[in-house]
């Protein structure tokens, strides 16, 4: 009798926890600090088991952000429509700061810039496109006459500054996703980029 092969299955999981374990813990402990064995050890496995799956750490945060972007892209796009973009921000904004309430170290990989020299092509591409879906908004925004004149790329980093700073006040509990002051900071958000 054979002993059973590990199914494709159990691979993909073994490669989701290895994913998460180094999402946690770059966002958290940070890159530079993280190390191989404590990424294995995290999720459950043996060091060697990584280099099934990744060739290294700097393979593993190159998954993770493109993952996180490719998700913040997609809660961009799930706004699309007939909405002005005033409420379209309101909802991407509401999405990214309930994330953050129950999964911090995702909304901190996509909102976070660290480690920026380790990230690939594919991974700066992903952060593009993310940014792109935002400024898209932004765009609408201001031939709306919503969005004050001037490049969506700029209201983009001021308006992602300010949610960015209410995600981590939510991710890390001092902050909860009803209290006043996240709805006072979104207003900030919305005043900094508004026509007047």
């Amino acid at each position: 009798m054979t002993s059973p092969q590990p199914t494709r299955r159990d691979g993909e999981a073994t490669r989701q926890r290895l994913l998460r374990a180094a999402l946690e813990l770059y966002t958290t402990v940070g890159f530079r600090a993280t190390t191989t064995p404590a990424i294995a050890a995290r999720a459950g496995v043996a060091e060697g088991t990584i280099y099934r799956h990744f060739s290294g750490k700097e393979h593993l945060l190159n998954e993770v952000f493109r993952n996180a972007q490719r998700w913040g892209t997609a809660v961009v796009r799930e706004t699309e429509g007939e909405q002005p973009a005033p409420r379209r921000l309101r909802q991407i904004a509401q999405r990214l700061l309930e994330t953050a309430a129950r999964d911090a170290p995702l909304t901190r990989m996509l909102l976070r810039h660290r480690d920026e020299q380790h990230l690939d092509e594919r991974s700066r591409e992903s952060e593009r496109e993310f940014r792109g879906a935002l400024q898209q908004v932004m765009a609408a925004g201001r031939s709306e006459g919503k969005v004050r004149q001037g490049p969506p790329d700029l209201w983009t980093d001021v308006w992602l500054a300010l949610v960015a700073f209410v995600a981590e006040r939510v991710g890390s509990r001092a902050w909860t996703v009803d209290s006043p002051s996240v709805g006072m900071a979104l207003e900030a958000g919305w005043d900094a980029i508004a026509q007047r």
